[in-house]
Protein backbone atom coordinates (compact mmCIF):
# COMPACT_ATOMS: atom_id res chain seq x y z
CA UNK A 1 0.00 0.00 0.00
CA UNK A 2 1.35 2.96 -0.89
CA UNK A 3 1.10 5.99 1.76
CA UNK A 4 2.38 9.43 2.52
CA UNK A 5 1.69 10.82 6.13
CA UNK A 6 2.59 14.41 7.23
CA UNK A 7 3.28 15.70 10.49
CA UNK A 8 4.53 18.28 12.21
CA UNK A 9 1.23 20.94 11.26
CA UNK A 10 0.11 23.14 14.51
CA UNK A 11 -0.35 26.35 16.32
CA UNK A 12 2.08 29.00 15.25
CA UNK A 13 2.75 32.82 15.76
CA UNK A 14 2.80 35.30 12.64
CA UNK A 15 7.01 35.94 11.75
CA UNK A 16 7.84 32.10 13.07
CA UNK A 17 8.61 29.01 11.36
CA UNK A 18 7.69 25.19 11.19
CA UNK A 19 9.05 22.55 9.76
CA UNK A 20 6.77 19.72 8.31
CA UNK A 21 7.63 16.43 7.17
CA UNK A 22 6.18 13.31 5.13
CA UNK A 23 7.23 9.85 5.44
CA UNK A 24 6.60 7.86 2.50
CA UNK A 25 5.88 4.43 3.03
CA UNK A 26 5.00 1.27 0.43
CA UNK A 27 7.41 3.15 -2.19
CA UNK A 28 10.55 4.62 -2.32
CA UNK A 29 11.06 8.23 -3.65
CA UNK A 30 13.47 8.44 -5.26
CA UNK A 31 12.19 8.25 -8.78
CA UNK A 32 9.16 10.45 -7.67
CA UNK A 33 7.96 14.36 -8.08
CA UNK A 34 6.94 15.21 -4.87
CA UNK A 35 4.95 18.84 -3.96
CA UNK A 36 3.17 20.51 -1.33
CA UNK A 37 -0.04 21.88 -1.83
CA UNK A 38 -1.98 23.25 0.79
CA UNK A 39 -6.18 24.00 0.99
CA UNK A 40 -7.24 27.06 2.83
CA UNK A 41 -10.64 27.01 4.24
CA UNK A 42 -13.55 27.42 1.52
CA UNK A 43 -10.55 27.58 -1.06
CA UNK A 44 -9.21 24.95 -4.02
CA UNK A 45 -6.08 22.88 -3.39
CA UNK A 46 -3.34 24.56 -4.29
CA UNK A 47 0.27 23.86 -4.91
CA UNK A 48 2.89 25.31 -2.69
CA UNK A 49 6.38 24.02 -3.83
CA UNK A 50 7.25 20.91 -5.85
CA UNK A 51 10.39 19.06 -6.63
CA UNK A 52 11.67 16.69 -9.75
CA UNK A 53 12.60 13.41 -9.11
CA UNK A 54 16.17 14.53 -9.68
CA UNK A 55 15.91 17.71 -7.61
CA UNK A 56 16.78 18.02 -4.03
CA UNK A 57 15.77 21.36 -2.96
CA UNK A 58 13.54 24.69 -3.82
CA UNK A 59 14.33 27.15 -1.09
CA UNK A 60 12.37 30.54 -0.59
CA UNK A 61 10.37 32.13 2.61
CA UNK A 62 9.83 28.11 1.84
CA UNK A 63 12.02 25.52 1.21
CA UNK A 64 11.87 22.16 -0.09
CA UNK A 65 13.96 19.45 0.26
CA UNK A 66 13.84 15.54 0.10
CA UNK A 67 16.24 12.70 2.12
CA UNK A 68 15.72 9.79 0.04
CA UNK A 69 17.84 7.91 3.00
CA UNK A 70 15.00 8.25 4.80
CA UNK A 71 12.19 8.20 2.72
CA UNK A 72 10.93 11.88 3.76
CA UNK A 73 10.25 14.77 2.44
CA UNK A 74 10.62 17.98 4.30
CA UNK A 75 8.64 21.49 3.90
CA UNK A 76 10.58 24.34 6.09
CA UNK A 77 8.46 27.20 6.46
CA UNK A 78 9.78 30.49 7.76
CA UNK A 79 7.84 34.12 8.14
CA UNK A 80 5.17 32.61 8.60
CA UNK A 81 1.79 34.87 7.94
CA UNK A 82 -1.93 34.55 8.59
CA UNK A 83 -2.73 34.01 5.06
CA UNK A 84 -0.13 30.79 5.30
CA UNK A 85 -2.80 29.25 7.37
CA UNK A 86 -4.02 25.74 6.14
CA UNK A 87 -4.51 22.11 5.84
CA UNK A 88 -1.02 21.44 4.09
CA UNK A 89 -1.08 18.10 1.80
CA UNK A 90 2.54 16.26 0.32
CA UNK A 91 2.05 14.19 -2.95
CA UNK A 92 3.94 11.92 -5.47
CA UNK A 93 4.23 11.38 -9.13
CA UNK A 94 5.88 9.20 -10.97
CA UNK A 95 4.98 11.26 -13.99
CA UNK A 96 7.27 15.15 -15.06
CA UNK A 97 4.56 16.71 -13.63
CA UNK A 98 3.95 20.96 -13.11
CA UNK A 99 2.85 21.79 -9.56
CA UNK A 100 -0.55 21.19 -9.92
CA UNK A 101 -3.21 18.86 -7.96
CA UNK A 102 -4.28 17.14 -11.20
CA UNK A 103 -0.67 16.14 -11.87
CA UNK A 104 -0.07 14.07 -8.52
CA UNK A 105 -1.20 10.18 -7.98
CA UNK A 106 -0.35 9.84 -4.64
CA UNK A 107 -1.78 11.75 -1.38
CA UNK A 108 -1.10 12.30 2.21
CA UNK A 109 -4.46 13.82 4.80
CA UNK A 110 -2.74 16.33 5.40
CA UNK A 111 -1.54 18.67 8.46
CA UNK A 112 -3.14 21.76 10.14
CA UNK A 113 -0.73 24.87 9.90
CA UNK A 114 -2.57 27.65 12.06
CA UNK A 115 -1.20 31.20 11.71
CA UNK A 116 -2.20 33.00 14.91
CA UNK A 117 -1.49 35.66 17.14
Amino acid sequence: QLQLVESGGGLVQPGGSLRLSCAASGFTLDDYAIGWFRQAPGKERVGVLCISSKGDSVKGRFTISRDNAKNTVYLQMSSLKPEDTAVYYCAATLKQAMCVVRSYDIWGRGTQVTVSA
